[in-house]
């Protein structure tokens, strides 16, 4: 195998003066202009006002069901989070933790998920706890929001 003296030249000379690949002028560019990352811009901007809430209620009570379920059932899948993601991503082309940083108040998804497991502990503390929660009707209200809220969802154009 022969090599080419462009080759060669570049792998003597210093990082900083090696001729650099066509690509990368266009990367900078598209990089520092957000062309990457136009679609996404675009689908949170056309949401408008009722869907952005509708996005947090199910956000909200995804995150919800899921921490009951974890907690009292010892099923940590996060099974309803992911499902409306799936959703969201299909239909609206957004992600939750894009919702979740761009929708709910923290705008930080961290923040935003920790928030919601301290409520529903707050409120499983108030319901007397796993035991007192499965013998109330906590876990079909949990349920029944949430099948609310995914049909809702659907039902979006």
């Amino acid at each position: 195998m022969q090599r080419t003296a462009d080759t060669q030249t570049s792998r003597t000379l210093p990082l900083k003066d090696r001729p650099r690949p066509w690509w990368t002028l266009l990367a900078g560019p598209l990089l520092i202009g957000g062309l990457l990352a136009l679609p996404a811009v675009m689908a949170r901007s056309a949401l408008d006002a009722e869907t952005q809430a509708l996005l947090v209620e199910a956000a909200t009570a995804a995150a919800d069901l899921d921490a009951y379920h974890s907690r009292c059932r010892g099923d940590g899948s996060g099974r309803r989070t992911e499902n409306l993601n799936k959703l969201i991503v299909g239909k609206l082309r957004t992600t939750l933790l894009t919702v979740q940083d761009d929708f709910f108040p923290e705008r930080n998804y961290r923040r935003v998920q920790a928030r919601l497991e301290n409520d529903f502990v707050e409120r499983l503390q108030a319901a007397g706890g796993c035991q007192g929660a499965k013998d109330s009707p906590l876990p079909e209200a949990l349920r029944q929001r949430y099948e609310t809220a995914i049909e809702a969802i659907r039902r979006l154009p």
